[in-house]
């Protein structure tokens, strides 16, 4: 009698909510959350979202909205811990003045980090992306200009760049890399302006200057201007720029706004423009493929976790070696 085989429905072994983990890096035990939808798929892509100036993991994933727009959107994302200066506040390395003696490398922790959740979890090696608010925002930056080959594309919240900081050659970089800002207009912690004479963070660029930057390195010639709904008639005006070119798939966006210092704003649903971007890039390459090509199976049990049985006539699980598991029914 001729054999019958059903392949009921493929999952990986990737279920997960949310869970606190340690990183050795440099000597330092850094912390971080990682957070999951259940069933994610395997290559699914990866988004690092770094808190504020003093604030915490947990801190953004709580006002960040990012779980909610990761469980629409089927992508896992990590909430990485700064470390503690000396007043015990937590802070990314960006350059902050009063951090003039601090050589932390945050850089490698967070692209180190990164090659360790895609190897371990099995995500996206062509698909990781960052952003952060404020201080979080200033690392996405420095992350940017050091030309990292680790993230795809980058979307700051009221961050910015402070040359006094770990970069080197600032704008001799030859970067090409889709970026995002996010700023308020009439943000009164980092101005939009920028300030060359500030005494507490030290001098920092403004946000026309940046995007500028990122205009000209991508060589974007076109730009399309919207101006957003005032839904709640407060008078707040926020204003899209999405600059691009035929002649590449890079794009560059600025949102600005007039919500002051804030991740929560207006008129927009910030998170969710966060992704919209990233997912233009997404690249939908053979990762998967080759990963399923390669793989290896570990052992074949039922759904009682017994293995020794019968593989005709019953409902069995085939574990692989990449964490991913197969139903199966074979009818004889």
């Amino acid at each position: 009698m001729k054999n019958i085989l059903f392949i009921l429905f493929f999952f990986p072994l990737l279920v997960v909510s949310q869970q606190s983990f340690s990183f050795l890096h440099d000597g330092l035990n850094r912390e971080y959350i990682f957070y999951s939808p259940n069933n994610l798929p395997l290559n699914a892509p990866l988004v690092f979202v770094a808190h504020g100036f003093n604030e915490s993991p947990s801190y953004v994933m709580g006002y960040s909205g990012m779980n909610a727009v990761a469980d629409q959107n089927g992508f896992a994302i990590c909430y990485p811990k700064g470390t503690a200066d000396n007043l015990g506040r937590m802070f990314w390395n960006v350059g902050f003045d009063f951090h003039s003696n601090v050589t932390v490398d945050d850089v490698s922790f967070l692209e180190s980090l990164a090659l360790h959740l895609q190897s371990i979890y099995q995500l996206s090696s062509s698909n990781t992306f960052f952003t952060g608010f404020s201080n979080g925002g200033g690392m996405a930056n420095i992350i940017a200009f050091d030309g990292s080959n680790v993230f795809k594309a980058f979307a700051p919240v009221s961050g910015t760049v402070f040359p006094n900081g770990t970069i080197n050659n600032l704008f001799n970089a030859n970067n090409s890399v889709p970026f995002l800002i996010t700023h308020a207009l009439n943000d009164n912690v980092i101005l939009y302006e920028g300030d060359i004479n500030d005494q507490y963070w030290g001098p920092y660029l403004g946000v026309d200057t940046l995007v500028n930057f990122w205009v000209n390195s991508n060589s974007l010639n076109n730009v399309i201007v919207d101006t957003f709904t005032d839904i709640n008639n407060d008078g707040k005006i926020t204003i899209s720029k999405k600059y691009y070119s035929s002649l590449n798939n890079i794009q560059v966006w600025l949102y600005t706004h007039e919500d002051d210092h804030n991740w929560i704003l207006s008129d927009i649903i910030i998170e969710q423009k966060i992704w919209d971007f990233f997912s233009l890039f997404i690249n939908n390459s053979t990762e998967l493929t080759e990963r399923n090509n390669n793989k290896k199976l570990s052992s074949v049990f039922n759904l009682l976790g017994q293995k020794k049985i019968s593989i005709k006539n019953n409902l069995l699980l085939y574990q692989y070696d990449d964490g991913s598991v197969e139903k199966k029914l074979i009818i004889q």
